[in-house]
C-alpha cells in the first residue's frame, strides 16, 4: 500500500503525520489525563500504532462514552506495536506544579518505550497540546491532536482509562469521597465530601479547594 493510500486509509488530518508516513519514520502519539482532579496521579501514555492492524473508532477519549473507552483499552494494548503508561505523583504535582508534572509524565511515557525494550522504538513523538515535554527525539505538539491523530487518540484512551481504574481502586482504600464516581474531579458532591472528611494523603495540597481546607484546619 502506498504512503498516500496509507494516509487516506487512516484518515490522516495533519501534515506532520502525513510527512512522517511518507518518510517511513516510526512515531508515537502521546497524551495525558488527570490534570484537573483534586487527587491522584496525572497519567500519560505513549503509543505506536500498527499500520497493518488498524483500530476502528479511535477518537479523543473525552468524546467517547465510558463503555467505548473500556472496550478500546484492551484492544489498543493488543494491537499497538508498543505502548507505555507512566505518571507523575500528587507529591510531584505539588512540588513542580501541574503543568510541569504533565510534561514529566509524558516524558516518562515516551522514554518508557525505549527503557523497557518494547517491540518497536519511536523516532518521533506527536504530543497533544501546545507544548513539548523534554524528549530525546524530535517531536511536534498538535493542538487538539487527540481528535486529529489516531496514535494520540489511542494514548488519550489508555491514559484516561488507566487513571479511572486507579481512582476506582482508591475509592475502596479511601471510602466516602466518591472517587469511583467523579474520578477526583471537583464536583459538588466531591467538595462536600472533602469538607466533611478532610483531605487525605492522595490529595494535591496546592489545588485551591484542598489548599483552603488545609489552611483552615
Amino acid at each position: 500500500m502506498s504512503d498516500a493510500n496509507l494516509a487516506e486509509k487512516f484518515n490522516v488530518l495533519t501534515e506532520v503525520e502525513a510527512q512522517l508516513m511518507e518518510q517511513c519514520i516510526v512515531y508515537c502519539g502521546v497524551d495525558e489525563a488527570g490534570a484537573g482532579p483534586l487527587c491522584g496521579d496525572v497519567v500519560a501514555a505513549a503509543v505506536i500504532l500498527d499500520p497493518n492492524n488498524p483500530i476502528a473508532a479511535l477518537n479523543d477519549s473525552k468524546k467517547l462514552s465510558e463503555k467505548k473507552r473500556e472496550a478500546l483499552f484492551p484492544e489498543i494494548k493488543e494491537k499497538a506495536l508498543s505502548y507505555c503508561i507512566a505518571r507523575a505523583s500528587a507529591e510531584e504535582i505539588d512540588s513542580i506544579n501541574i503543568l510541569q508534572a504533565r510534561m514529566l509524565a509524558m516524558t516518562r511515557a515516551v522514554r518508557g518505550l525505549k527503557l523497557h525494550g518494547l517491540k518497536q522504538l519511536p523516532e518521533y513523538a506527536l504530543i497533544d497540546g501546545n507544548r513539548l515535554p523534554e524528549l530525546d527525539m524530535p517531536g511536534t505538539a498538535i493542538v487538539k491532536g487527540d481528535a486529529l491523530v489516531a496514535a494520540i487518540s489511542a494514548a488519550s484512551i489508555l491514559a484516561k482509562v488507566q487513571r479511572d481504574h486507579e481512582m476506582v481502586a482508591l475509592d475502596g482504600k479511601y471510602p466516602g469521597y466518591g472517587l469511583a464516581k467523579h474520578k477526583g474531579y471537583p464536583t459538588k458532591a466531591h467538595i462536600e465530601a472533602l469538607e466533611k472528611l478532610g483531605p487525605c494523603e492522595i490529595y494535591r495540597k496546592t489545588f485551591g479547594p484542598v489548599k483552603r481546607l488545609l489552611a483552615d484546619s
